[in-house]
């Protein structure tokens, strides 16, 4: 057998012990990966730079609490610190990115870990750092688009202009859904360099669990319809819209939201506000492992996002045998592809979403034919499909 593929995998997308569900599906990716034994990879995953820890600092205390390096899950993880100045923040970030990230990644070639190739994980700011890190070293790279980097920060001129510029350079580049490769080719990009990677589903972690049992367990009703939102608390994730749907929804329909985010108190105000408080409840975060209980208690689950390049709750809610309703948008139709899957909204308002439950509800699938609706989607493809692209840029 020959040697493993050393890559060094170079994305702010990652968990950290500080951070844990942080870009949890980069490192889902990684982890099927190295399974194989065919790839060793060191993860450099930078943080911006913030002088103070602490929870009354938010997310930038957490950047600060978070350790230079750690050995997570069995690899490697360094986290350097970035600069991220305000207001030019977006401009700059590909170069200050690059830079401190630069010494990070010569000691790792220093102390003998030579790798192959840079896998970069998100296309602005950090696959465009991960082309002038490339070009300094004299490596190849590739890089994952994941949503946000190309569906929407291309409207801007300067990180458009990188973006291409990197695209070009780079000796491929993956998107988890067909519509992000679409976009890219749809800025100029090579078809030839361009590949669709899907994220899988880790099919044993999300598994059915009695709903009953389930239910009694986490302290939910049990005479109750009940659908379940997962994500940020946000604007973009659209739990609002969720919760602003239960004036339209059956009496009898209960809402859970799983998440933590700025918009709590917003969201907690709505439901207070439209005389629903009492039919809705707030989980808090969630770790990814926990999520498994809350999938199989829900008889849906519900993702009114403005934005998604492939949201993997969709197929972790499917994998535990629950359907989703969620809106139309980027790669959502590739996982919602059956009405076994669920139902798309006609567009992004409570009346859409209040319509879908209808259809869905009218025509509810059984629990084991949504999960081998999910099944489908097993990481195989996606490990085996990466290995091959790195083979060919290594030639190996």
């Amino acid at each position: 057998m020959p040697p493993p593929i050393k890559t060094l995998l170079f994305s702010t997308l990652f968990p950290s012990s500080v951070r844990p569900v942080h870009g949890i599906f980069v490192e889902t990716r990684l982890r099927e990966l190295l399974k194989t034994g065919e790839v060793e990879t060191k993860v450099v995953a930078p943080v911006p730079w913030f002088p103070f820890s602490g929870k009354r600092f938010g997310e930038y205390g957490q950047f600060a609490a978070t350790p230079g390096f750690e050995h997570r899950n069995g690899i490697d993880v360094s986290h350097p610190r970035y600069f991220l100045p305000p207001k030019v923040g977006m401009n700059v970030a590909p170069h200050t990115l690059a830079a401190c990230a630069m010494p990070t990644i010569r000691k790792l070639l220093q102390d003998g870990f030579d790798f192959d190739l840079i896998d970069a994980h998100y296309y602005y700011p950090d696959g465009v750092a991960a082309g002038i890190i490339a070009k300094q070293l004299g490596k190849p790279f590739v890089v994952t688009a994941r949503g946000t980097d190309l569906n929407l920060i291309p409207q801007h001129a300067y990180p458009r202009k990188l973006i291409i510029q990197t695209a070009a350079a780079a000796f491929a580049s993956i998107g988890v859904c067909k519509a992000l490769m679409d976009s890219l080719a749809g800025l100029g990009a090579e078809p030839n360099k361009l590949h669709v990677f899907r994220n899988g589903v880790d099919l044993e972690r999300f598994r059915p669990e009695e709903a009953s049992l389930t239910r009694k367990k986490l302290g939910l009703p049990g005479d109750r319809t009940i659908l379940l939102s997962v994500g940020h608390l946000v604007e973009r994730k659209g739990h609002h819209i969720a919760i602003e749907a239960l004036v339209k929804l059956p009496e009898n329909v209960f809402l859970v939201i799983a998440g933590s985010g700025p918009e709590r108190q917003s969201l907690e105000a709505l439901a207070g506000k439209l005389g629903v408080a009492d039919k809705v409840r707030f989980t808090g975060q969630l770790e990814n492992s926990d999520l498994r209980s809350w999938y199989s208690a829900a008889d849906a689950l519900v993702l009114c996002s403005s934005r998604e390049g492939w949201a993997n709750v969709l197929l972790e809610s499917m994998a535990c045998g629950t359907p989703v309703i969620a809106t139309n948008i980027w790669g959502t139709p590739e996982v919602v592809s059956t009405p076994v899957a669920g139902r798309l909204m006609a567009d992004r308002t409570p009346a859409a979403l209040a319509l879908s439950f209808a259809a869905l509800f009218a025509d509810y699938p059984s629990r084991a034919d949504v999960r081998a609706h999910a099944e489908k989607f097993s990481w195989e493809t996606t490990t085996a499909s990466q290995l091959t692209l790195f083979r060919s840029m290594t030639g190996a």
